[in-house]
This record gives C-alpha cells, structure tokens and sequence, in this order.
C-alpha cells in the first residue's frame, strides 16, 4: 500500500500557519495513507508563532501522530534583498534535508514517501526543492479565490502587457479582473502590490505559481462560485476550492494570559439579548491612533447599541511586532467614556473572536475584513460591517459588499499606514450610518444581506460533509497526490 508524505512550507506569519495546520489535519483524517509534516518558520517579532509552535508540540500526537511539527531555526537573512523572500530561502537546506530522508525510504512498503510540497503563497522558492525531488507543489492560498484571480490578472497586466501596477495608486480606474463579475476599483487594490518596494516581490511570487500541479484555496464553490469558475479555462494549474478551513477551537491562541479576561466576556454576553452586541475586533495587526479611537468612541455612544470593543494600543513608529493592550484605555477614549457605558458595552484589549462570534447574543461584526474572520463570521452567520487596514483587505470587503452581498460597508478602500505622519480619519457619523445599517433592517437591501448571511451558514457546513462540494474537491486532490506518487 503506498503511503504518502506531505512536506507544507507555509508563509511566516500566524495568519498563515493555523489555517495550513488545519488543511493537513484535514488530509490526513480523510486519508489514512497520507502524513504530513509542517515546518514552521519563525519571525522575529512574533512571539505568537512560538507560542503556538511550543503548543503544537507539547500537545497529544497529532491524528495518531501523522502530523508532525519541525520548528526551523531562527536565521539572520540577508541584508540584500527583501527580507521576507530571504527569510525563507536561507531555509531551503534545512527543508532539503528533512525531505530526502523521505525521498529516500527504503524501510519497506509501509514506511511513507515523499509525495508532494505543500507551500504558502511566499514560499515559491521552494518549488526547487520539490523539483529536485521530482515531486509536485501545491499552492495552499489562504485568502478568497476572487483575490487569487486578481492577483494573477496583475501579474498578467505587469508581465505580458508590461504595465506599471503601482502607477494604479490613488487612481479612480477600475480593472476588469475575471474572477470578479464588476469592475475593481484601483483603489481596493492590495497595497503591496501599490509599493514599489514590494510590488516586483510580490507578483514575482504569482507568477511561479503556474510552475505548480494545483492551489488549494481557503473558500468554497457556493460562496464564490464565479471566481472558482473563471480559473475553468485559464492558464493557471487546477484550482481545489476546499473551505471553510477554520480553527474553530482556538488553538492559535492556547494558554493566553487572556484567557481569564475572555470566560468574564463571555459571561457578560450571556447576560444579553439575542443578536442584540456588535463586537468590534480589527485583527491580530488592527489598531488606531488616539483621534480615530475617539470617533469610534462617539460613533458607539451616538447610537447606543450594545457592544464588545476589542481596543489594541498601535507600536511606536518604526517598530516590528504587534499591537499591544492599553495599560489604561481612558487615556485613549473621551473623558468619562468608560463610566457613561459601563451597563451598555465592553472595552477590551484582545478578544477570543471565534468564541464571541459563536455567542448568540452577537448581532454584527465590524471587521478589518482579514479572510480568516470573514470566514468565521460566515461560519456563525454574523453580519461584517467592513473597515479593511491592510493586506488584500481593502479587496476582501469590496467582494463581501459588491460582489456577494454579504456584507454592508463602513469603508471599502481605508488604509492603515503605521509609517505615515497621519491617516485617514473616518468620522463618528460615518461609522454611525454603518453600525445602523449593520445591527438594524431599514431596508430591502439590508434585509436580504442578513438572509443571506444566514443562508451562507448553513452552506458553509454542508460543503465539508459527504457529498459537498469542498469534500469532493479535497478527494479529487488526494486521488492526483496518490496516484502521482511513483
């Protein structure tokens, strides 16, 4: 019986690693002759990568220990370059060596072989180390097919018609992008590749995409089913729509110092009516200046809804790391603030989202629109208000809003910027507007974006059972990664 393994390479990062940690537990549960081992690569700053890396290991053996964990070693990169693209090429030895000792098995029949990379969207480097081992590379893309489609149409506009992406910066042009039924706007367009220090880095990654056998993608047919189709004919390898992959127990954050402040959260949601709190939560990167933390204040004592604030302190200028908790909030919100809506509302520091998206008491989610939460709010049926900072997020919530549907808008193109002398400021009677038309049904539109929200998460259930179609794509990848082993 062959037996295969999995080598995954994700992306550093944290918002990259859970989600390709659960796409193996995922493969190997559906197939018993498959395994996987997951290299992690640390960041420097990242304390919560550690964290979950000294959490995987201690835990209980992994699905009768088929998945294993290997913590790469933490390695200065070059000073030449761009520091993420160096960052994981000086591992490509280490990756090597753990590789050929599975290339190599000659324990017998039952002993695994290699049978296929699993990279994250920065990885691609390491298509040559699967190339040198003559077995395939997958893409595991962590974000929305629509944004893989516009992604590849960028790559396409820079490589073949020889056009400048970050001349599309502050520009009113909308793109025709296939895997989007409307027009994009330049201004929802990823801010890497607007950069011009990142934009090269970034679209050189697209573009060895197509040297790969497949890309697995974090969504599923029913939620974007133009976007998976419009990859149908294309040039681009095959595309395997197999999501919702979700970390549903919060593992990425086990023994958190937090946990105590998140059982009282949750006990004060009991105490609350149905769909009655918006829980306001911007990320693991999410945070504001003073002056934006004091509209939002004002937007949420304007309209008096119920609410859970998950309120981070922004890193001094010019430092790598995460957002940290306010030692004291009031220092950050209007005088007598926190007294005013003590009986109303809640202001944290980090919140434990899946457990407060799965409160029933929750009624809307304002959001930075990162793929995860948009996913996890679909999950638990919670409408997203969308308030997008970074990344491809500015996309994210034009999809969510123009696209699907499935969302109704604060911001669609607000850019957080920590290395400008100042942001964008959005006003309190702006974020009013989107917290009425988020918690209240004025209208047919809105009336039918919470229909369909609540229709989504039915259907996000029903994909990853038997018959779905997410189970059908994942067996479809498991028959070509079995069948192509030699």
């Amino acid at each position: 019986m062959k037996r295969g393994e999995l080598v995954f390479v994700p992306s550093p990062g944290i918002g990259q690693l859970v989600p390709a940690v659960e796409v193996a537990k995922l493969l190997v549960q559906r197939d018993h002759r498959l395994s996987a081992t997951i290299f992690i690569i640390t960041l420097p700053f990242d304390n919560k990568i550690t964290t979950y890396a000294d959490s995987l290991a201690s835990s209980s053996s992994s699905i009768d220990g088929r998945v294993k964990f290997i913590t790469l070693p933490e390695q200065k990169p070059s000073l030449e370059g761009n520091f993420l693209t160096s960052l994981i090429e000086i591992q490509k030895p280490h990756v090597k060596k753990v590789a050929a000792q599975f290339a190599h098995s000659e324990s017998g029949p039952e002993e695994p072989r290699l049978a296929a990379f699993v990279i994250g969207m920065f990885c691609t480097t390491m298509i040559d180390v699967a190339n040198e081992f003559g077995v395939p590379t997958y893409v595991f893309y962590t974000s929305s097919a629509g944004a893989l489609g516009l992604m590849l149409h960028l790559q396409t506009l820079r490589d073949v018609h020889s056009q400048d992406i970050t001349e599309l910066k502050d520009s009113d042009t909308e793109l025709m992008v296939p895997s989007c039924i409307n027009p994009v706007p330049a201004k929802v367009l990823p801010s890497v590749v607007l950069n011009r220090d990142w934009s090269m880095v970034i679209l050189d990654q697209f573009q060895r995409f197509k040297e790969t056998k497949g890309i697995l993608v974090n969504t599923f047919l029913e939620l974007e089913g133009h976007a998976v189709k419009s990859f149908a004919n294309s040039e681009i390898p095959s595309v395997y729509p197999v999501g919702p992959i979700l970390d549903l127990k919060g593992d990425a954050h086990v023994g958190s110092s937090d946990d105590r402040q998140g059982e009282d959260l949750i006990c004060w949601l009991d105490d609350q009516p149905p769909a009655s709190v918006v829980f306001l939560c911007f990320g693991s990167m999410g945070s504001f200046s003073e002056d934006q933390v004091r509209e939002i204040a004002c937007a949420l004592e304007q309209c008096g809804y119920r609410f859970v604030w998950s309120l981070r302190r922004p890193l001094p200028k010019g430092k790598m790391g995460y957002p940290g908790d306010y030692t004291n909030p009031e220092a950050a919100l209007p005088e007598g603030f926190l007294e005013r809506m003590a009986t109303v509302g809640r202001v944290i520091g980090w919140a434990p989202q899946v457990a407060v998206l799965a409160h029933p008491a929750v009624g809307g989610f304002v959001s930075h629109c990162g793929w995860n939460s948009i996913l996890e709010s679909l999950w638990y049926g919670v409408p997203v208000a969308t308030w997008p900072l970074y990344s491809e997020q500015q996309f994210n919530a034009f999809e969510m809003v123009r696209e699907l549907g499935l969302s109704v808008e604060i911001r669609m193109d607000y850019r957080r910027d920590v290395r400008a002398e100042s942001e964008s400021m959005v006003c309190a009677d702006e974020i009013e507007r989107g917290l009425k038309s988020l918690m209240e049904s004025g209208n047919e539109m809105e009336m039918e974006m919470r229909k369909k929200v609540k229709e989504m998460k039915a259907k996000c259930r029903m994909v990853t059972m038997e018959g779905g179609s997410s189970y059908f794509y994942l067996g479809q990848l498991i028959s070509e990664i079995l069948d192509g082993m030699q």
